[in-house]
């Protein structure tokens, strides 16, 4: 099956998970069955502890559910080995953190190309793409900038620019807005309805703010550990 394709960029089934506490386990996934269509906004909102990170972190191929399935643009994650789910990951999801994750010793030119270099791509073409996005999110002025000379807004629309530089099929973003303020906040969140309006990105972001969840196409919460059957947009 090719890309185009399919139908839906996530799709979750049964998927369980939990960790050892002590001498038992706390379930923190209970059974989610989920699915984002591609080109979809689709956010998750819950109170801290529901299971939303852990729910990102399984999209991602950072860790293993104990059951269930879990797919990303058709591949089953659970069946690629660990250098497998490595390339995977470098080539086809980009990551977006509340705390940006930029390295403070480059600029963020250099910030911004480095997953395509790490992708294989050769210094020209990583640079290109990456003084590319920068550009369109509106840091053409200040790519030779290192993140400390940089705003809280700047330093997150750097970090997308660096989630993108692959082309990802999935963005994921956990509490893109939550080191920001209202403002900056809003233009992020704007930036991630342009991305999808004119790029057709798949975008799966987590929120605890249910007036953020309602600016995506799609919001589902997430409640001790399964999927509440509500779209909350329609709340």
């Amino acid at each position: 099956m090719s890309d185009n394709a399919i139908k839906y960029i996530v799709e979750t089934e049964k998927v369980f998970r939990s960790y050892p506490v002590g001498k038992s386990r706390v379930e923190v996934l209970r059974g989610v069955s989920w699915q984002v269509a591609r080109g979809e906004w689709s956010c998750l909102f819950g109170a801290s502890g529901c299971g939303k990170t852990t729910l990102l972190n399984l999209l991602g191929g950072l860790e293993k559910p104990d059951s269930g399935v879990v797919r990303v643009a058709g591949v089953n994650l659970a069946s690629l080995g660990r250098r497998a789910a490595a390339k995977f990951r470098s080539e086809r999801v980009g990551f977006v953190f509340q705390s940006y994750c930029l390295l403070p010793e480059l600029n963020i030119l250099d910030n911004a190309a480095l997953p395509a270099r790490l992708a294989g791509k050769s210094a020209g073409e990583a640079v290109e793409r990456a003084a590319a996005l920068l550009k369109m999110m509106g840091l053409d002025r200040r790519l030779r900038h290192r993140p400390a000379e940089l705003s809280g807004g700047e330093q997150q629309r750097a970090a997308i620019a660096r989630a993108l530089v692959n082309d990802p099929d999935l963005l994921l973003a956990d509490e893109p807005t939550g080191n920001l303020d209202s403002r900056t906040g809003r233009e992020v969140l704007e930036l991630f309805a342009r991305l999808r309006a004119e790029r057709g990105q798949s975008i799966v972001m987590i929120t605890h703010n249910r007036d953020i969840a309602k600016l995506a196409d799609r919001s589902s919460e997430l409640v001790d550990g399964e999927i509440s059957p509500q779209n909350i947009s329609e709340l």
